[in-house]
């Protein structure tokens, strides 16, 4: 019994190990895919003065011209993306990430 016993504990152990590794991807930190995805462009801190944003003629997310857009307008720009210059990623990060990296992104022109 006491065999059973840790080999029961230790395949517990492995899937709370294994849901704990699943959990993050789906709480992935929204500054981290902001940085893998955003600020290449955009830049760290939203200026969008990164030498592919100038390339793009990239607009700095803080300004008031982009800050008064809405929650629902940033998200769809990143889900569908703008123009010929911003890829789409609504398959690659789907509606939740995209909410939340919208407002990142408005909360980088209070910082």
């Amino acid at each position: 019994m006491k065999r059973h016993s840790k080999v029961l504990l230790t395949i517990l152990a492995g899937t709370v190990a294994c849901v704990s590794l699943n959990a993050a991807p789906r709480e992935q930190d929204t500054k981290q895919v902001y940085l893998d995805k955003c600020s290449l462009c955009h830049g760290e801190d939203g200026a969008g003065k990164t030498a592919k944003g100038k390339k793009l003629n990239m607009k700095d997310i803080r300004s008031a011209d982009v800050q008064k857009l809405t929650p629902a307008e940033w998200t769809t720009i990143i889900l569908k993306g703008k123009g010929t210059t911003m890829d789409s990623y609504e398959k690659e990060l789907g509606a939740d990430m995209a909410k939340k990296l919208a407002d990142y992104m408005r909360d980088l022109s209070k910082k």
